[in-house]
């Protein structure tokens, strides 16, 4: 029987199967259900860059993860999926307390998930970085 998939258990397999450099940007997953996905990151020091805004890599590592778990969310298990493409547009600096992805899954097919997310700075709520997503499963 697979276990009921919650925010608690999506945050305990990120934590034991996830790489160490994921794992640094402390990334809190909020809720996690077959229409979205909420992850939050903190703005730490470790991520910004020159000027105190945080880097475009540190903004596509969320948006990456969080869709992963999106596509979990929509299986209604934790499911390996391999990032085929990854598309991320920079709209704005980022800056504030945290970072929050919204991800969901626009279609899902047998072998391949398409998805999209938006990150919005908190506490403005004002949209950062839309990045959208194809994996394969």
């Amino acid at each position: 029987m697979t276990e009921t998939l919650t925010p608690e258990t999506a945050q305990a397999f990120l934590e034991a199967n996830f790489a160490p450099w994921i794992r640094a940007l402390e990334l809190r997953i909020a809720q996690i259900d077959a229409e979205r996905t909420v992850l939050e990151m903190p703005i730490t020091d470790e991520i910004n860059r020159t000027g105190g805004i945080v880097s475009g890599q540190a903004l596509a590592a969320l948006a990456d993860t969080a869709m992963v778990f999106g596509c979990c969310g929509h299986l209604g298990e934790m499911h390996p999926v391999g990032t085929v493409t990854l598309d991320t547009q920079f709209l704005r600096p980022a800056s504030g307390a945290a970072l929050r992805a919204e991800a969901e899954v626009t279609r899902a097919g047998r072998s391949m998930i398409f998805a999209r997310c938006a990150i919005r700075e908190e506490p403005s709520g004002k949209t950062v970085a839309p990045a959208t997503a194809t994996f394969a499963r």
